[in-house]
């Protein structure tokens, strides 16, 4: 398999039409670039990956790695709850999950040397640590980017990485999703989700899949004919810094647009009302339904993120009073979300991950929140053939480390690129000109394989 870099470049053959350019012509500009499909990738499965994201750093003594025996500033004020996996507890908050942990495995000796939001979300995402808030650009391309350019979509014209979001300004450290030196074309294709939290429509704006106003499929067509028309004129032929070309791109934007199947997969209005009522008429329940029918439309790497406002799980003050916001809502989509891979045969061939860049202080501070802490979480895997029902690791009495199994973000993808038939150890050319594996270090977890 031919190994490519990004300081590739390939003479092409077709107008030098540039990205605002082609908004110009009918197609929002990021679209075109996130719709490259990795032909040279090794398609060993038809595997997906789901990725549910709690932005600001879930506590891991508040949710599934409950301590009651701490001392009482550090246990919390939740009590547990028994699931239908014997030994494993959940905060009471979560009901439903609680009767379905035997289709999850709850890692709970996550450990990295981080307590920054950027640094810990580009580790999670990644495996490599690198980029702080004071420098954020990212220096390693995401899981997602990694899947895109080496798996590419499960279906051929789709999307092959999405990232839904809330409709709000992006973070600093929404940039650790990104594709770093793999270029825009392998970045996420973004879908913004409604804000505020609450709203009966969730509906789902779809900013690049929309042309202009004025601007029939009919003529979206007849422009790109012209283009290629003129781009067959030798005369106009131009270097074009693109792994293909850039009339492909444009093909396969314009193949999304025009398809039935690339539309309605993101038509939630197609969705019964009982379906996104069980999911939960709110961004994050709709947003998980949207994850399912990414997926299972062929989709390859999608990820929710539920930072809803400002660093939504970082509850540095008022945790009681965020978690009793949050849980229930998180609690209802998760528990569809299962139900419905089950229902639907995906449940085997789709992995669900959950979770966030790090978790929080054993000890509550004097805001009733917890801080910072790198040092201790826990992640959630199930599906895409890895085991349910697992507990993997355990901390210490009062949750501050691991005593058994620490597992790193580094450990965490090395198991889902098994599950996406991705060698971790593939090389690439970063941004420095030097070769870059895909991970440096990690292995993936032989308890869940």
């Amino acid at each position: 398999m031919r190994s490519t870099t990004s300081g590739h470049h390939r003479r092409g053959t077709q107008l030098p039409l540039s990205r605002r350019g082609f908004v110009q012509v009918g197609v929002g500009a990021g679209l075109g670039t996130r719709l490259v499909h990795a032909a040279s990738a090794s398609r060993c499965t038809d595997t997906a990956v789901i990725q549910i994201w709690l932005g600001g750093g879930p506590s891991h003594i508040d949710l599934y790695d409950m301590k009651p025996e701490a001392p009482a500033e550090c246990r919390g004020v939740y009590r547990p709850i028994s699931t239908n996996v014997a030994g494993l507890e959940v905060n009471e908050l979560l009901p439903r999950q609680a009767t379905r942990m035997d289709r999850l495995s709850v890692i709970r000796s996550l450990t990295h040397p981080s307590n920054d939001h950027v640094t810990g979300t580009h580790v999670m995402q990644t495996g490599h640590l690198g980029p702080t808030s004071q420098n954020p650009d990212p220096t390693h391309p995401s899981a997602g980017s990694v899947t895109a350019r080496l798996r590419g979509a499960n279906v051929e014209g789709m999307l092959p990485y999405v990232h839904i979001l809330p409709d709000l300004p992006i973070q600093l450290y929404s940039q650790q999703f990104n594709a770093s030196y793999f270029g825009q074309q392998f970045a996420p294709f973004p879908v913004t989700m409604p804000f505020p939290f609450y709203n009966a429509d969730q509906s789902v704006n779809v900013r690049d899949l929309k042309p202009l106003d004025e601007m029939t499929v009919d003529r979206l067509r007849e422009r790109l004919e012209l283009c290629q028309t003129l781009s067959d004129r030798k005369e106009l032929v131009a270097d074009v810094d693109q792994e293909l070309p850039l009339s492909v791109e444009h093909q396969r934007a314009i193949g999304l647009i025009t398809s039935a199947a690339g539309q309605s997969a993101f038509d939630l209005s197609q969705e019964s009302d009982p379906v996104r009522d069980r999911y939960g008429r709110n961004t994050w329940g709709q947003g998980a339904l949207l994850c399912r029918r990414l997926v299972e439309a062929g989709a390859t790497f999608v990820t929710l993120n539920t930072d809803s406002s400002s660093n939504m799980w970082d509850h540095h003050g008022n945790l009681k009073q965020g978690l009793d916001r949050q849980l229930p809502a998180y609690d209802q989509m998760l528990a569809a979300l299962l139900d419905d891979l089950v229902d639907r045969g995906l449940y085997n061939r789709v992995l669900v991950i959950v979770c966030g860049e790090f978790g929080r202080t054993p000890r509550m501070n004097e805001r009733g929140g917890r801080d910072h802490w790198g040092r201790a979480g826990f992640i959630l895997m199930g599906g895409g053939g890895v085991k349910g029902g697992q507990i993997v690791g355990a901390t210490t009495l009062k949750g501050e480390e691991p005593v058994t199994r620490p597992i790193t973000p580094a450990d965490l993808l090395a198991t889902v690129y098994h599950v996406l038939g991705i060698d971790p150890a593939r090389q690439f050319i970063d941004q420095r000109g030097r070769p870059a594996a895909v991970l440096s270090e990690g292995q993936a977890i032989t308890e869940l394989l």
